[in-house]
């Protein structure tokens, strides 16, 4: 079975290869090791925004010494955003039925979110945002998730310095 990979596509020309150098370095190790693979090539100027700004909203609001900076604000609008977007596509994850790369790029900034404000802010997201919900509990579910993921301790710890920085 080959592994798919999503890749940037050439500016201006969607069926060449482009130039992103990360892209490279995941196909130069496939072709390496020799793991049959699906090239998938993404157009990056129509490429999916959702959840692109929930992680740099969580960091502001984990960082945020000011319950009224507006932090907590902006995390909630890119949250509700994520929520509004499931709600529309049908779900369980961002494309419909399947995991795409837009889902494993969210989960562990998704993880890191749940796991962060629960501890240093006493905050979850709010049950009013239940596709949201649903959509943590599916990638949290996930095989290749549990394998891969940090135990709880280990994510608080590797916040400490942020936090009080």
């Amino acid at each position: 079975m080959a592994v798919e990979i999503c890749v940037k596509a050439a500016v201006g020309a969607p069926d060449i290869l482009g130039d992103c150098p990360f892209s490279q370095r995941a196909l130069l190790t496939l072709e390496e090791k020799k793991v049959p693979y699906k090239r998938h090539l993404i157009n990056i100027s129509d490429k999916p925004q959702c959840g692109s700004k929930i992680f740099p909203s969580f960091v502001n609001f984990l960082k945020s010494k000011d319950p009224n900076d507006g932090t907590e604000q902006a995390l909630l609008e890119e949250l509700k955003a994520l929520d509004e977007h499931l709600k529309t596509h049908g779900g369980p994850f961002i494309a419909g039925e399947k995991v795409t790369a837009v889902d494993l790029s969210l989960a562990p900034k998704l993880y890191h979110l749940q796991v962060a404000l629960e501890h240093f802010k006493q905050w979850t997201v709010p049950e009013s945002l239940a596709h949201v919900h649903g959509y943590t509990k599916k990638l949290f579910a996930l095989e290749s998730f549990q394998k891969t993921k940090a135990e709880k301790q280990y994510v608080i710890a590797g916040w400490v310095p942020k936090v009080n920085a």
